[in-house]
């Protein structure tokens, strides 16, 4: 069921019992004036009724990344099913389209290689001329370099941080436009629990993505003045397809120091392909959920693995700091002021 009021419509609208509109909540697009008067945003898409009675949910339009596989094909039916209108990119769309069944109405599927701001301006194009908006970004496209230091080649680790930091820059370097003239939106991307706490064998993707959560950290005070919200994602161990053959590049160089460590950590981290405990189509129903709040959390630390883990490592950090009093107190000029 879709209702108009005035040639506009209303994502979230209460009525009494005798139709008469009550309230119609925050919104963003074309300006209207509320039933106080002030001035507020719509949208300019229709929104699909509830079966609450007279309540209606706001029909979001979600971009998301890297929808080909893995934890994109679960964002992106998690999505539609909830009734939101979502474009699904990915480097080969005829693969993205065939993964999801083939075309449908409130699918939009483009090509994007998320390494090319070119490639990320025109999805973006394409998505508002096809919806008119983007409310959500899921920056989830990435991909793994595992090895020692070392023995990851200077182009595997440019390769790597070109993927995981600039990639997700790129796209939301293309869709901040269109969210700051809506006055509304919400960047949500997928770091890692490898983006706060550094283990072996990690070096080259826990720099991409510790990148990713000094990044999105600032960039929220950036766009806050604008009404775009920003949300970290630190999942731990989940079964993706992070680990298989097409997303996982092994170390290029071979180390004699590192040979008695390289060949069984190599073969540790793929038989943990398949195995890992966390579902992502719970996560992504976690995401949708988060996408759906009007005040939504700036990190969210997705998995028991990966609360475990960042609440030791902030433990850690926090009894470092306390360590540090002793030498790091009295440091500043001895003429200088609070």
């Amino acid at each position: 069921m879709n209702e108009e009021w005035g040639g506009e419509f209303y994502p979230w609208m209460l009525l009494s019992p005798d139709g008469t509109l009550l309230f119609a909540g925050r919104c963003a697009g074309a300006k209207v004036d509320d039933i106080a008067g002030r001035k507020r945003h719509t949208h300019n898409i229709r929104c699909p009724f509830t079966a609450s009675g007279k309540e209606f949910r706001m029909s979001k339009v979600v971009f998301i990344t890297g929808a080909g596989r893995g934890l994109g094909t679960d964002l992106v039916r998690a999505a539609i099913s909830a009734g939101h209108q979502v474009v699904a990119t990915g480097r080969r769309p005829e693969d993205v389209e065939k993964t999801l069944g083939g075309p449908q109405d409130n699918l939009l599927v483009q090509k994007l290689d998320i390494t090319s701001l070119e490639d990320a301006q025109a999805a973006v194009q394409t998505a508002v001329d096809r919806f008119g908006r983007i409310d959500v970004l899921i920056n989830n496209a990435g991909n793994f370099f595992a090895g020692y230091f070392e023995e990851v080649s200077p182009a595997q680790m440019r390769q790597q941080i070109e993927t995981n930091l600039f990639g997700p820059m790129n796209v939301t370097r293309a869709v901040l436009p269109v969210m700051r003239k809506q006055h509304d939106g919400h960047v949500i991307t997928i770091s890692s629990s490898a983006g706060v706490i550094g283990q072996e064998f990690c070096a080259a993707y826990a720099a991409s993505k510790f990148g990713v959560e000094g990044w999105m950290e600032s960039l929220r005070y950036d766009i806050e003045p604008y009404n775009i919200r920003t949300t970290i994602v630190e999942p731990g161990f989940f079964r993706t397809e992070l680990l298989v053959d097409s997303s996982t590049s092994w170390p290029e160089l071979a180390i004699d120091d590192y040979a008695e460590r390289t060949g069984p950590t190599i073969e540790a981290w793929k038989s943990m392909n398949g195995r890992q405990s966390g579902d992502p189509a719970k996560l992504a129903q976690a995401l949708l959920t988060i996408a759906e709040q009007d005040q939504p959390p700036l990190r969210f630390v997705a998995g028991a693995d990966a609360i475990e883990g960042v609440e030791a490592k902030a433990n850690e950090l926090l009894a470092q700091a306390q360590a540090s009093r002793k030498l790091g107190d009295n440091l500043a000029y001895a003429d200088a002021t609070a």
